[in-house]
């Protein structure tokens, strides 16, 4: 392989990202996968297991790991770490009384080394239901402040119903990805020419 063939491939990778999405269970995870990718929503049933979705989003591709969130899966989450440029973690901002599960689950999430370089978008879903905590709120429970202050991350609220807020998280997540792997590539390049 030639290094111009290299360089394209790099290239080429700087355009399509892994995402991987989790959270609990009912919180929205794979209503917005087909929202985002314009399908219908009308019938969704609980994903066990997962599946992946490609989208072309802007100018990217998108590999989408849509996890199934049940506690009988939770312990398979790790199985699917492996090249996550982003993670997407699906709150029910409604379900006042599984917060502390989900801040337990999320915690756990963010001590794996395989996720370390991941970029984490936060949806606190379904704000169009009545009584759904503010992202603010979801942020305060999450206590997203004490997180790790290199990782990049954003909590966005949104309704997987509607689709609002979707695109600016979206967006959010695949800037910060694009920004990430245009480093990287700044590194790697000059070595390549090194070798020439």
């Amino acid at each position: 392989m030639g290094l111009l063939s290299i360089i394209r491939k790099i290239k080429h990778k700087e355009k399509e990202m892994r995402i991987l999405m989790v959270g609990l269970d009912n919180s929205g995870k794979t209503t917005i996968v087909l929202k985002i990718n314009g399908e219908d929503t009308s019938v969704i049933s609980p994903t066990l297991g997962f599946n992946i979705k490609t989208i072309n989003y802007r100018k990217y591709i998108l590999n989408i790991w849509d996890v199934g969130g049940q506690k009988t899966i939770r312990s398979y989450w790790r199985n699917y770490f492996e090249q996550t440029d982003g993670l997407v973690w699906v709150v029910d901002s409604s379900d006042l009384r599984r917060l502390d599960d989900c801040k337990h689950e999320l915690d756990n999430l963010l001590k794996e080394e395989r996720l370390s370089g991941a970029s984490l978008l936060i949806f606190a879903n379904k704000q169009d239901i009545e009584g759904a905590l503010s992202p603010e709120e979801i942020a305060k429970v999450l206590n997203l402040d004490a997180m790790d202050k290199t990782r990049h991350w954003r909590i966005v609220g949104c309704s997987a119903y509607s689709g609002e807020g979707l695109l600016e998280g979206f967006d959010w997540q695949t800037t910060v990805v694009k920004n990430v792997k245009l480093k990287a590539s700044e590194v790697i390049e000059p070595v390549f020419l090194l070798l020439r």
